[in-house]
């Protein structure tokens, strides 16, 4: 057994509240936590933005990624590199612009698909369903699945290897908070889902180990009439969630959490009003996160907290820096300048360090570590 040491203290010129109320010779707010908001925090108040920073060298360094200009194409998912990566998590942009042709199986872990962009109809051991722009696909390990393209897709595609996804316990607010279990889709054994089964030879592409295995059917292996059970493909929109508010105190991402695995968590922003208080901070607080490493997929909108920043770009900060947002977004939030925030992104926060591919370092900016810095 253990437990974290515990001494709740005060110390020199403080708020009594985080992220509300700071000390007005000192604005600049910065979180020290443990175990991803979820742990004991230190809130230390400066004089100077934590990011201020003049220069930066060295390879642990904030990063932007454009996967608008990613190359890569391939017809089964996986042949496609992650851009990033560890033992415990895969992430990779996938294009598919024609109907698969063959199955795909993923034998490695439960597969978390986003759709960025484009519609298609999926079929799998399920059934059918059609997918949407917006959409969260959650595919269990081992799933025989394809797609019928409608529009030209991408899809952000994040593998929980050796793992699977559940939803976050949401304590205090209930079951029913963020989105009510109801909004989740399953695939049905309809109509389009019958008229697909046929005797026409399939193939099956299995990746296990992350190598790949063909087992050739002389029919196509979707035949089910039927099934029962607890265990399905899920898929919910961006658009059916309900985020937590609070007009008095800007919540950490944390409560933002949307599906969890064992070592990383996914999180989805979506617009809400900002916080109205007069005290409450209104942007991103100032933050060393600690334990985990940061990962923002940019989906939609207007990113408030970022400059240069546009939809299909990733921004990866791993642990061991503060972070926060861009100055002129700061100043923003001191002038209430904004009511809403407009924009939609998916983060993905893992316990273990992320290794960048070969080709995601060629997608980056190399300066966006300096553009924390205040320019007149």
């Amino acid at each position: 057994m253990r437990k974290w040491i515990s001494f709740p203290h005060k110390e020199g010129t403080v708020s009594r509240q985080a992220h509300a109320d700071l000390p007005e010779e000192a604005i600049y707010e910065r979180e020290a936590g443990r175990a991803g908001f979820f742990g004991p925090a230190a809130h230390f108040h400066h004089r100077h933005p934590p990011t201020g920073w003049s220069e930066w060298q060295g390879p642990l360094r904030p990063r932007a990624l454009d996967l608008n200009r990613q190359q890569e194409r391939a017809s089964i998912p996986w042949q496609v590199p992650a851009f990033l990566h560890n033992s415990h998590c895969q992430m990779r942009l996938w294009h598919l612009d024609a109907d698969m042709t063959e199955l795909m199986r993923n034998a490695d872990g439960d597969e978390l698909m986003f759709v960025h962009a484009g519609r298609a109809e999926l079929y799998c051991d399920y059934g059918h369903m059609t997918l949407e722009t917006g959409d969260y696909l959650m595919m269990p390990r081992s799933t025989m699945w394809r797609l019928e393209v409608i529009e030209p897709l991408q899809i952000l595609m994040i593998e929980a290897t050796g793992d699977s996804f559940q939803l976050p316990d949401k304590g205090l607010v209930g079951p029913h908070a963020i989105f009510d279990p109801a909004m989740l889709d399953l695939p049905q054994i309809n109509d389009p889902f019958l008229a697909q089964q046929s005797e026409t030879p399939w193939r099956v592409n299995i990746k296990r180990l992350g190598e790949f295995s063909t087992v050739s059917y002389p029919f196509n292996p979707l035949d089910a009439i039927g099934w029962h059970g607890d265990l399905a493909p899920v898929r919910i929109n961006w658009r059916d969630i309900r985020p937590l508010m609070s007009h008095r105190y800007h919540l950490p991402p944390s409560a933002h959490t949307t599906f969890v695995a064992s070592r990383f968590v996914v999180c989805t922003f979506v617009p809400r009003p900002i916080e109205s208080d007069p005290g409450a901070l209104k942007v991103p607080f100032y933050h060393n996160n600690d334990d985990f490493d940061e990962v923002l997929f940019y989906h939609a909108g207007d990113f408030f907290s970022r400059d240069n920043i546009e939809a299909g770009m990733v921004t990866f900060h791993p642990c061991g820096f503060t972070h926060g947002p861009h100055p002129k977004a700061f100043a923003a939030g001191q002038a209430y300048a904004k009511k809403f925030t407009d924009e939609v992104a998916v983060m993905v926060d893992t316990r273990d360090p992320l290794e960048l591919s070969d080709q995601a370092q060629a997608l980056e900016n190399p300066d966006y570590a300096n553009s924390w810095q205040v320019t007149e």
